[in-house]
């Protein structure tokens, strides 16, 4: 299957309008931390021809695909097979202390969710397995065999906002008395069975929930994002802009937590003079969280939950 050729990178356009005031010039640096299948990295090197973009993926088998693609660039591209947090390790690749531009496209890439048995999707019969990074030790399906109820519980309350939680958690204990769920299509039948008939055609699959839950978990996924954004903004140059596209109420919430706390000044109001170290780091590049167009979701399905922000660094002094 031609997983790159069927790759529809989310707001595109809109990322690079947002990116290229500060790559535009001989030398500038770009980190995406999310590489995926390269996509973005692929439209900013074509349209900026001075920059060079250093690509974060944990999925070795995305990096290899993504590398591939960007063979053409192959003097201002560099494949960093990391963690997304790994901002500093990505720079020292290239021999920088500072990144001009940093880009995270969150989430779940077109090759995770098209690979029927990576177990991302609950449309697809599969092993119950959603590791991004294939030499992760821990799969979805251990999860559900080791975990007791309660942290079950509060992995779909905290990570799917799954109000059914206590109910699919019941179900998933006394089914592993018997045999460990294993597969996709086993999990989706119990979480059916558990919920109530009205629920299960409200919003959608009534499995979607659990399942981005589940993700999260194995991956790690918000507390990995927490550490990062700080860091992010901490390798920014002064002028350097980030862009984060997140997935869910979950990530945007933190998104707009570190950049919205990041614009505003420190200091009590009504202060008459504010110190250097109150002002704020960053400049918001957006209003709020922007959303794909209604023509982008029509053409691309999985951008009708994005919400895209982005700032601009603005002075020195922030540490993570």
């Amino acid at each position: 299957m031609d997983v790159v050729g069927k790759h529809l990178p989310v707001m595109l356009d809109r990322c690079v309008e947002l990116l290229a005031p500060a790559l535009d010039r001989q030398g500038a640096i770009m980190v995406d931390g999310t590489l995926g299948l390269g996509g973005h990295a692929e439209a900013l090197l074509r349209s900026l021809p001075g920059v060079t973009v250093v690509g974060i993926d944990r999925d070795a088998e995305a990096l290899a695909l993504a590398a591939t693609r960007l063979e053409t660039f192959r003097k201002r591209f560099i494949a960093h097979h990391a963690e997304f947090d790994d901002i500093e390790g990505a720079l020292a690749r290239v021999g920088a202390q500072r990144a001009d531009g940093i880009l995270l496209d969150l989430g779940v890439s077109s090759l995770q969710i098209d690979e029927a048995e990576r177990g991302f999707s609950y449309s697809q019969d599969a092993p119950l397995d959603m590791r991004m990074d294939r030499g992760g030790s821990r799969t979805a399906a251990d999860v559900l065999r080791d975990e007791p109820e309660e942290e079950i519980v509060r992995i779909l309350k905290e990570y799917g906002e799954e109000r059914y939680a206590r109910r699919i958690a019941r179900a998933i204990v006394r089914r592993r008395e018997v045999s460990p769920l294993a597969r996709s299509g086993e999990l989706v039948g119990l979480i059916r069975a558990s919920i109530p008939a009205a629920a299960r055609s409200e919003g959608g699959n009534p499995a979607k929930r659990t399942f981005q839950a589940l993700r999260i978990a194995v991956n790690d996924e918000l507390i990995l994002l927490g550490t990062t954004l700080p860091r992010a903004v901490a390798r920014l140059a002064v002028g350097g802009r980030i862009v984060v596209l997140s997935y869910h109420s979950l990530e945007d919430r933190l998104v707009k937590r570190t950049l919205v706390e990041a614009s505003e000044v420190r200091a009590p109001r009504g202060m008459p003079v504010i110190r250097e170290e109150d002002r704020p780091y960053l400049r918001l590049l957006v209003k709020g969280a922007e959303k794909a167009s209604e023509a982008e979701v029509e053409a691309n399905p999985r951008s009708r939950s994005v919400r895209l922000r982005a700032a601009e660094r603005i002075r020195e002094g922030w540490a993570a």
